[in-house]
């Protein structure tokens, strides 16, 4: 019961990343902001783990944790607000990041021995039917990159680079990783992730920060309930079950921030996405299974 109820809190948080990143676009530059955001969590997480007297992760583990930090959140999300930002449609980005929970268990497979029944990869499939329906409408109204300054072969090949880099954060996870304290790893995995952002803002000229109530309340909401808590519970679940399972449940993100744009921003919510959302949700229900 548990373990459902921490499922269901995992991805209600994570689909509001969709919605942060539409409410900072006029306010922050995306690394910028996203510097911040992985900087406060990784502060949180250091202090919870000084006061808890938490050991922390030295030598290689080290290294390898700061790695896991930036593939699972600095390469993903800072590769993948620079393709929508050089015209990718946002609708392609969320199908293309539903690809992740199939090539986690792809991967899985081999190095975890994690295989996937024909229930679950009816379930994948499912699921990734049920974010195609949801996404419909953003898809047939997208138009290739050309608003920015890259090439579109370039921006695509960006897009499946920050798939990728969430998979091998993910998957990080699984390894000797799993042995450290949840706290202490999550500061130093943060700060991992905030050396991609602060690599990537300076790269790209990133400078625009203006305050406002929306960027701050985003800022709080992101550093607390995004790379706080919704990462941590993407961790946990990874470390206590199998990889695929876990992260299946990111085929309900596009569909909730879907609702959620609907309920925040006034968007259009047609039948198709909803009937999408069921087929998601049947697909998440049948490879959790």
């Amino acid at each position: 019961m548990l373990a459902s109820f921490l499922a269901a809190v995992f991805v209600v948080l994570w689909s509001t990343g969709f919605v942060v990143a539409r409410a900072i676009t006029p306010y922050a530059d995306p690394n910028l902001f996203l510097l911040a955001r992985f900087g406060g969590t990784a502060l949180i997480f250091a202090l919870a783990a000084l006061v808890a007297r938490a050991s922390w992760p030295t030598g290689r583990d080290l290294g390898k944790h700061l790695a896991a930090g930036a593939l699972l959140q600095g390469v993903y999300l800072g590769a993948g607000y620079w393709a929508v930002a050089q015209g990718l449609s946002a609708g392609v980005m969320a199908l293309l990041g539903a690809l992740q929970p199939l090539a986690t268990a792809a991967v899985a497979a081999p190095l975890f021995g994690e295989r996937l029944s024909r229930r679950g990869w009816s379930g994948m499939a499912l699921g990734l039917a049920g974010v195609v329906l949801v996404l419909a409408p953003k898809l047939a109204a997208a138009t290739p990159p050309t608003h920015g300054n890259a090439p579109a072969w370039l921006v695509v090949l960006v897009s499946i680079l920050a798939v990728a880099a969430i998979t091998a954060g993910t998957l990080f996870q699984k390894t000797s990783l799993a042995k450290a304290d949840i706290r202490s790893a999550s500061a130093v995995q943060n700060i991992g992730a905030a050396i991609v952002a602060a690599g990537l803002a300076l790269a790209l000229g990133e400078h625009r920060w203006i305050a406002s109530p929306t960027l701050w309340a985003s800022l709080a909401w992101g550093v607390v309930m995004l790379s706080g808590i919704s990462v941590t519970l993407l961790v946990w679940m990874v470390r206590r079950g199998d990889a695929a399972r876990a992260t299946a449940l990111m085929f309900l993100a596009p569909p909730l921030a879907a609702l959620e744009g609907y309920l925040g921003f006034g968007e259009t919510l047609l039948p198709l996405q909803i009937a999408g959302f069921a087929v998601a949700l049947a697909g998440v229900l049948l490879a959790r299974s």
